[in-house]
Formats: structure tokens, C-alpha cells, sequence
């Protein structure tokens, strides 16, 4: 087990604050504290990582065309998105005559919801995650598919043609692209042996699934990317909210602070997906060893748990933005196409070489 495991691990922070509650409070009231105290911090993660996704985006889709992006508002443009976001608070929210105002105003907080609670089962350093379920993986696929619901009720309720197309190209698009998703991340349920978040990083103590689980582990990430890049509704996926054929698809008729949930979800969504990559495919929080080689392994082990987990997650973000960047957007006929004909058959015989190697004990 690596050494990182035992210097950075954040359980004995964790329970002194439960201990010094306990000390303060009856039972039933450090529950209330304690789930208080989550949501603060995962809401102000929330905006903040929001705020600093769509910055990135911006710069890195302006590295990609030859230009600057944001850089008048504050140093380097740092300010811009915060710019943005006060603006979006304070226009009009604008109501939509003959549309169903119940579903039409439920559906941003279903999409922000769902991404919340995928996002409360990620293990950013060891000891560190909101709540460490047996079924992580299981759980974190459930949740993350609720996100659908909100756009289908989203586009029926707009009572618009655009907003409803939007909507079905979504739902189609989601319901296909989670059974490749869930096919790649199952390889590594099979390879590690568990469902818990926590144990697959765990397994990886002594390398990383993507290098350790040969070929086959590596063909899985990379359906894992392309699958999950469709489900977020990214590009060259995003045929739900294509501005060409549909406006803005399936939030056409929201504004403020409501678009800004759909526009948020969407950053968040991301991350969630890159981090849940990182974890299962890279190793989560734990540090890049190389066989024997004691002292590279020894300095890797000094860099902060939490410092690992951002830096894979993020290169997995940038891979998802270098895909919206770089290829044009496919056709819906395409689209279902790719699922359907290549990356399921791929998946279902990628997942039978994967249990015969387990079988037969082939991988490191």
C-alpha cells in the first residue's frame, strides 16, 4: 500500500469534527449539522467550479482558434464568467404563455439535483467523499441518468416545437450512450473486483487499471470518453441544443437564473464524468508509481492525494473539451448509429475478454 494512503488521508479530520459535535450536540442533531454542513461546501464547490469550468472552456477553445478569449475583465479575464453570472441573476425571468409552469419551472432544479448527488459519491483524496456506498459505481450511473428527466420535462413542458425536438434527440441520445458507459466502467467492476469507489482506487495501490488491465482496459476508457461525452449532450454530440437546426433545443425558452442551472449542470455533468473517469480508469487520488523504482515512487507519494485526483480529472475534462473543439457535429442518424453499431458490439466483446483474463488471471 502506498505511503500517500497514510499522509494524506482526511478520515481523522473528518472524525474530529464528528467527535467535537458529538461532544456539543444530541445525536439526532449533529445528522442535521453534518448534512447542513456537506451541502454548504458542495454548493459553494459547486459555483466556484462551475465558474472556473466555463473560463477554461473559453481559453481552451481560444488556444484551439488561433485567439485570446476573455482577458479585458479582470487579470487574464478571470472575472468574466462572475460578470456573467451576475448578469443571468438579474434578468427578467420571462413567462411562457400556454406553457405547463409547474413542470416548466421543476425541471432546471431535476437536472442540478441529479448532478449534486452523483457528484456527493466522488472520493476526491482518501477519506474524502460526502458518502462511500458498496454500489458507488451502480449509484452514481442511477442518479446521473435522472438529469434526462429534467430535460425531457424541460422540453415538453416550453410548449415549443424547437424545445420538444431538443428534448427527444436528448432522451434518445442518453438512454443509448449509458449502456456503453455502463459496459466500460463494469470492465473495471470486473478487473477490481468491487462496486465501492473507494476500493477500486484502493486496487490501484500497485498501478493504475488503464495500464495494469492491458489493452482491453484501455479500449473501455476510450469508449468511457466518447459514450460519456454523448451523455452530457457535448460536442460533437449536442444535437439536443443545436443552435443551427433548433436555437437552443431544449432550454430554447428559459432565461435567467433558470438557463444558468442548465448552463451550470452542464460544466458539472462534465466534471462529474471526468472525475469518475479518474477514479475508476487512473487511479482516483492515488500517486503514478513505476515498478521498483523506490525513490520516483517515494516523491510521487509527497504530492498531495487531492492535488492527484484534480490533475487526472482535469486532463479528462480537456480531453472532452479537445473533442467539442475539434470534430464537427455529427447527425443524429449518426449519432445513434455509433452507439448502436460500434460502440455496443465493441463494449459486449470487449467485457467477455475482460472476464477471461480475469479468469484466467492474465492481468498484472
Amino acid at each position: 500500500m502506498s505511503s500517500t494512503s497514510t499522509i494524506y488521508d482526511f478520515s481523522t479530520l473528518t472524525g474530529s469534527i464528528d467527535a467535537a459535535l458529538h461532544n456539543w450536540m444530541s445525536p439526532g442533531l449533529v445528522l442535521t449539522a453534518e448534512l447542513v454542513l456537506v451541502g454548504l461546501i458542495f454548493l459553494t464547490f459547486y459555483a466556484l467550479l462551475g465558474l472556473f469550468l466555463v473560463y477554461l472552456e473559453r481559453k481552451v477553445c481560444a488556444v484551439m482558434q488561433n485567439r485570446y478569449g476573455p482577458n479585458r475583465v479582470g487579470p487574464l479575464g478571470l472575472l468574466q464568467t462572475i460578470a456573467d453570472l451576475i448578469k443571468l441573476l438579474m434578468k427578467e425571468l420571462i413567462p411562457i404563455r400556454k406553457a405547463d409552469q409547474f413542470l416548466f419551472n421543476l425541471a432546471p432544479f431535476i437536472v442540478i439535483i441529479a448532478s449534486f448527488m452523483a457528484i456527493a459519491a466522488t472520493p476526491f483524496a482518501k477519506g474524502l467523499q460526502a458518502v462511500d456506498l458498496n454500489i458507488g459505481v451502480f449509484y452514481v450511473m442511477a442518479v446521473s441518468s435522472l438529469g434526462v428527466v429534467g430535460i425531457l420535462l424541460a422540453g415538453w413542458s416550453s410548449n415549443s416545437k424547437y424545445s420538444l425536438i431538443g428534448a427527444m434527440r436528448s432522451g434518445a441520445q442518453i438512454v443509448s450512450y449509458e449502456l456503453s458507459v455502463g459496459l466500460s466502467l463494469l470492465a473495471i467492476v470486473v478487473f477490481s473486483g468491487t462496486m465501492q469507489l473507494s476500493g477500486i482506487v484502493e486496487s490501484q495501490a500497485d498501478g493504475w487499471w488503464i495500464f495494469k488491465g492491458h489493452i482491453p482496459a484501455f479500449i473501455s476508457f476510450v469508449i468511457f470518453l466518447v459514450a460519456s461525452t454523448a451523455e452530457i449532450n457535448r460536442g460533437p454530440f449536442d444535437l439536443a441544443e443545436a443552435e443551427s437546426e433548433l436555437t437552443a433545443g431544449f432550454h430554447t425558452e428559459y432565461s435567467g437564473i433558470k438557463f444558468a442551472f442548465f448552463f451550470l449542470a452542464e460544466y458539472i455533468n462534465m466534471f462529474i464524468v471526468a472525475a469518475i473517469g479518474a477514479t475508476v480508469f487512473l487511479g482516483g487520488w492515488m500517486p503514478f508509481h513505476i515498478g521498483n523504482w523506490e525513490a520516483f515512487n517515494h516523491v510521487m507519494d509527497f504530492i498531495p492525494s487531492m492535488v492527484w485526483f484534480f490533475l487526472k480529472t482535469f486532463f479528462v475534462v480537456y480531453l472532452i473539451m479537445w473533442f467539442k473543439w475539434t470534430f464537427p457535429r455529427l447527425r443524429i442518424d449518426q449519432l445513434l448509429t455509433l452507439e448502436w453499431k460500434y460502440l455496443m458490439p465493441i463494449s459486449l466483446i470487449n467485457i467477455v475478454v475482460i472476464a477471461f483474463i480475469v479468469l484466467m488471471g492474465w492481468h498484472f
